[in-house]
């Protein structure tokens, strides 16, 4: 039984790792160009670095192929690309113009999400997979990353006031909820997928063509309502569930 369940080929343990290694490698270059100034150049390198870790999961699940050695390099990849990166880039583009406090709210971003990685690797094997535990440092990523995307649509009126205020209000808001208690759905479930082949083909299809329409705009809001998301979920619909929960046996009584 266990020589059906391994690959067939020990090719296959290679492929997720290599692309671990290309999300590695996006976001070390991201960090270059935020150093130079190119915070738009960064912000890319997240989100395609994002895409290389979303795919080396899908194919480590897809060949049977997942090992430990992958799960713990994976999360030196995204402590990497996913907190240091992000936390260089708006550092350097906005939360340094608050001195110390910006310093530590950039440092936070880090902290967090390696308590976050920390803390999913040892809940993995015992938590649900159908929602992640804290925000998954990936999204708090590329939140920020379409956060530069998206400030050309903000007025020139705001970019000096405002922007700044916002950028460090949202890295701290980030940071906490990262290693919080609140539920996101899980978009890495293969088996929603296998349920329900042509349904998710085309939401996705959708999807993506809408964000691909204005994607400087679209990918921002994305990412703020998977943000809401969560805190909708576990802060209106779970009480509303549990309170339901609690009447049924009440009503069996009567």
């Amino acid at each position: 039984m266990d020589h059906n369940i391994r690959p067939r080929h020990k090719g296959f343990y290679i492929l997720p790792n290599l692309l671990t290694t290309a999300s590695l490698f996006s976001g070390f270059v991201g960090m270059l160009w935020a150093i130079e100034g190119s915070f738009e150049l960064c912000a890319i390198a997240i989100l395609v670095s994002c895409l290389f870790d979303g795919m080396d999961g899908m194919v480590a699940r897809l060949t049977n192929s997942s090992s430990d050695f992958g799960v713990q390099f994976d999360s030196l990849a995204d402590l990497s690309s996913f907190g240091i990166c992000p936390a260089v880039m708006v550092y350097l583009w906005q939360t340094h113009k608050f001195g110390r406090v910006g310093l530590v709210v950039s440092f936070l971003l880090v902290a967090c999400g390696a308590l976050r990685l920390a803390r999913f690797n040892v809940q993995s094997k015992v938590l649900p997979k159908k929602f992640f535990i804290g925000l998954p440092i990936p999204a708090s990523a590329c939140t920020l990353a379409t956060l530069v995307l998206f400030s050309e649509y903000i007025p020139e009126s705001w970019l000096e006031s405002i922007l700044p205020k916002f950028t460090i209000i949202l890295t701290f808001i980030l940071a906490l909820i990262m290693v919080s208690r609140i539920k996101f759905a899980s978009l890495k479930e293969v088996e929603v997928v296998k349920a329900h082949p042509f349904t998710a083909t085309v939401s996705i299809i959708m999807l993506f063509v809408l964000v691909a329409s204005e994607p400087k705009l679209l990918g921002f809001l994305f990412f703020i309502g998977y943000l809401l998301s969560g805190l909708i979920y576990t802060f209106l619909i779970l009480p509303l569930r549990n309170s339901s929960r609690l009447r049924e046996p009440h009503k069996e009584l009567s």
